[in-house]
Formats: C-alpha cells, structure tokens, sequence
C-alpha cells in the first residue's frame, strides 16, 4: 500500500479499539455475572455449528464478544489494544472497523465451515444432529465404532459453542504483519523477531495444531481471521482505497460500480456471442431478419418522423446502420 505511518496526532487509546475493549469487558460480566441466575450467555450468543438448533445468524458476530474465562478476554483484549491502536491511527476509524468486523465474520465462516466438513466425514444425519444435542455424542456409540476421542470431537462442534475476539485479532496481526513487516515484535516480551516472520509462524503454527486437533482452540477460526485480512488488504491495494480518510460508503458504492461494470461486460459478451452465426443458414437468417427490423424502422421515420422512433428503436437503428 502507499500508506505512511506518522505519529502525528497518534492516539493510544483511538476510538473503536477503546470502544471494542469497552463492549467486550462489560459483555464477560454480564457472562459472569448472569451464570449465578442461571442464564449462560455464552451458549445464546456464543457461534453454534449452523445445523445445530441452538444455531441463530446473529451469533456470527455475538460470538466476537463472548470469552471462555478472564485469561481468555485478557490475552485477546491486550492484541486487540497492541496491534489495533497503530491500525486504526494509520486507517483511520471506519476502515478499521470494517476490517474488524470482516476478520471476525470471516472467522466464523471458516470455523463453520471446517465443522461441516468434519461432521460431514462422521455420516452424522439431521436426526441423529439433534440427538446429540439433546443428550449428548455418548448415545452414538451403539450404532458407531468410535473411539472416545472422536465422540468427544462431534460432542465438541454440536453443543459447544465458539467464543471469543480471536478470529479478528489475528486479522490484526496479519495486517499489522503486512503494514510493518521490518518492525520488532517481542516473543514472550524478550526474544525480537520481524513482523512478517512472526505472522508466517503463527500461521504455520495454528495451520499444524488445526489438523492435529488435539485441543479445543478454533485454530481454523484463526486462519480464517488471516486469510479473510488478507484478502480485504489485497482487495483495498489493487482499488486504491488506501488512506485514512476511507469512508465505508464509498467502499460500498466503488464494490456497486464494480459490479455493475462486470455485469455489463458480461451482457456485451453474451450479446456478441449471440450474434455469431453458427452456419450459413444461421448467418442469411439473421441478416434478413435485421434488414426486415430496419425496414420497419426507416417506413416510421418516413411516416411519422425520427423522433417518433422508441429510444430502443434509436439504438438499433444507431447500431446496424454502421
């Protein structure tokens, strides 16, 4: 990109990164607090795997402000602060939060997705889906032979939900990774190492302990965080929208344009191919049938004058008289 970094103005404390640390302290309190009336707030907003009945739309970003425990909210609140303050500064607020959010969606996305796919290698029906969140993966075993690590995995994606702000915090890392690549990052606060290299070793790491699936951390979620940053950096690259005076109308109404742009490209083909005659008697069939459509146009003009002609009417007459 052909952002600058200046510390002029430079907040420590910008607002969305004071805001997002806001909402998600005062959402695992709310947590902590509603579990002694018995209300767990995580598995209502927490992600649910989307087959399941507990799944409802909402929970793709709910889940982003939910946490398992303090140690949890602390470490993601902290990246979230380290990574987010120097973002939003050089981004600016509303890219920044468009850049969150996008992270955190596209986390969930990928998470929900790995979980299809694992659900789908067990042969697990809808029926036999809402048996294991009625009473658990443990009833399966009579009809299955599973090993006690494979029943605690299906177990896993049915009825526990994910939670947490890391899927769009390792967004952040990502992108700091890519804004800063020359800059120190210090492994357990004493061992320096470059940005960019930092980045690719988180990657490679959350990539080999998401096909280990030897705990029950969303390594996919993580990776899914990254790749979705990614590809919105590159995206923000190649259209230019790069300074700190982005505004997400404009993005929105630039992805409208390129849109529309496409779809009249793919129009203009479709016309043009339509109009290639096949054979010979394709070709003599649809010239005479142009020359009987603008005979019929010219015998208006004559008649009643051209601007009595339709403006598809003008179009056609524009486009075969050349």
């Amino acid at each position: 990109m052909n952002e600058q970094y200046s510390p002029t103005g430079f907040k420590v404390l910008p607002n969305v990164v004071k805001h997002l640390l806001i909402i998600n302290v005062l959402m695992y309190l709310a947590t902590v607090t509603l579990q002694r009336f018995g209300i767990d707030l995580s598995d209502l907003l927490g992600l649910h795997y989307f087959r399941s009945s507990n799944f409802y739309i909402y929970q793709i970003i709910t889940y982003m402000f939910m946490h398992a425990n303090f140690g949890h909210l602390f470490f993601n609140m902290f990246a979230l602060w380290m990574f987010g303050n120097t973002l939003e500064n050089l981004w600016g607020s509303q890219r920044f939060l468009l850049f969150y959010m996008v992270c955190g969606i596209g986390a969930a996305l990928c998470q929900e997705l790995v979980q299809y796919i694992q659900i789908q290698s067990y042969g697990i029906d809808e029926e036999t889906m809402e048996l294991v969140v009625a009473k658990g993966a443990e009833l399966l075993q009579s009809g299955h032979n599973w090993s006690d690590s494979t029943l605690a995995k299906i177990n896993l994606i049915v009825n526990v939900p994910t939670v947490g702000a890391s899927g769009a915090v390792y967004g952040l890392l990502l992108a700091f990774g890519m804004m800063f690549p020359d800059s120190r990052i210090y492994l357990y606060f004493l061992f320096p190492i470059k940005a960019k290299w930092f980045v690719i070793g988180y990657a490679v790491v959350e990539l080999f302990l998401g096909f280990q699936g030897a705990d029950n951390v969303a390594h996919f979620a993580h990776l899914g965080g990254m790749l979705f940053g990614l590809l919105l950096i590159l995206h923000w690259r190649k259209t230019g929208l790069n300074g700190p005076d982005f505004h997400i109308k404009e993005w929105f109404q630039d992805l409208k344009n390129r849109v529309g742009k496409d779809r009249m490209r793919y129009t203009k083909y479709e016309e043009i191919r339509n109009e290639v005659p096949r054979n010979d008697g394709d070709y003599n069939s649809q010239r005479a049938q142009r020359e009987r459509n603008m005979d019929a146009i010219l015998d208006k003009v004559a008649k009643s004058g051209y601007d009595s002609l339709t403006s598809e009417e003008k179009e056609y007459l524009f486009k075969n008289s050349k």
